[in-house]
């Protein structure tokens, strides 16, 4: 196999990797921006959405331009080295800050810890490398690039467009325990709101635990806990039996969320208030189910 043909096939590489890494984090760009402002590049969550899809962009436009011809060794591949350095600057600090959760690199579709996602960027540096010494100037036809740069910012913002976030209370609940980042303002999710301590709560989630047992495991249901600094919520798991993810929420983010006493569970579609009950709710769950199945 000549040099030639090996050039071409480490390119395709690159460029697939590239198209997935944007595809993957498309599927769910929500947990991209969580990844973003877990990482502590950006503050708010409005910045991290437009951060994030421009990132998606840029490998989107780097998969699909590594593809053409033109202005590779200029543009291109120099782009293409310089993000992979940059992203594995990024996971270094990430990896030695003690986080090993999901990088985001792949989204949810492949999961990998920053020392993981540093390995696989290494590599493909030292590929792209090679690739830029064996790779040959032609720098004419610019607009080929261009009108791909242009395609892949328009596309990511048509298929991902930007919502507002300051009617979605729920958007900064973003670490629940057992399964890690969770975006709310995607898709049909049940949100019950419990006080550690409290007996009704305990009883709606030991009558939600014996309704999963005569149908199945509800899916999509998260669960917000608050209470006193000495409150376990492992106490609360085991008095009910109840397995779902869940995160420990501020005293006054409690009283914002319920209504006379708790507890309340809240039917969210893409982060806003379909429904909230405060009674009824194993009724209402059925209902739910029977509507989102």
């Amino acid at each position: 196999m000549n040099t030639r043909i090996i050039i071409i096939l480490l390119r395709i590489l690159l460029s697939v990797l590239f198209i997935f890494s944007a595809i993957s984090k498309l599927v769910a760009p929500g947990l991209f921006e969580i990844t973003i402002l877990n990482q502590g590049i950006i503050e708010t969550r409005v910045m991290a959405a437009y951060l994030g899809r421009l990132l998606i962009a840029l490998e989107l436009f780097l998969g699909v331009a590594l593809l053409q011809p033109y202005y590779l060794k200029r543009i291109i591949l120099p782009t293409a080295l310089l993000t992979l350095l940059g992203f594995t600057i990024l996971l270094f600090f990430v990896h030695f800050s003690g986080d090993s959760s999901n990088c985001g690199c792949f989204g949810e579709i492949i999961k990998m810890s920053p020392l993981e996602a540093i390995v696989k960027n290494i590599v493909l540096l030292f590929i792209g490398v090679y690739v830029f010494l064996q790779s040959n100037y032609k720098t004419k036809k610019i607009h080929f690039p261009t009108i791909i740069l242009f395609i892949s910012i328009g596309t990511v913002f048509i298929v991902a467009p930007l919502k507002s976030y300051e009617d979605l209370i729920f958007s900064k609940y973003t670490n629940f325990q057992n399964e890690g980042m969770v975006d709310l303002t995607s898709g049909d999710k049940l949100v019950a709101v419990f006080f550690i301590d409290c007996e009704h709560c305990m009883e709606v989630a030991n009558e939600i635990v014996m309704l999963e047992k005569e149908t199945s495991k509800l899916h999509n249901f998260y669960i917000l806990f608050s209470g006193e600094e000495t409150d376990s919520v492992e106490h609360f798991l085991v008095q009910t039996n109840i397995n779902h993810p869940y995160e420990k929420i501020p005293i006054e983010d409690f009283f914002d969320l319920i209504g006379n006493a708790p507890p309340r569970i809240y039917w969210l579609q893409d982060g806003l208030v379909k429904e909230y009950w405060d009674e009824e709710f194993l009724e209402k769950i059925k209902y739910f189910l029977d509507e989102t199945s």
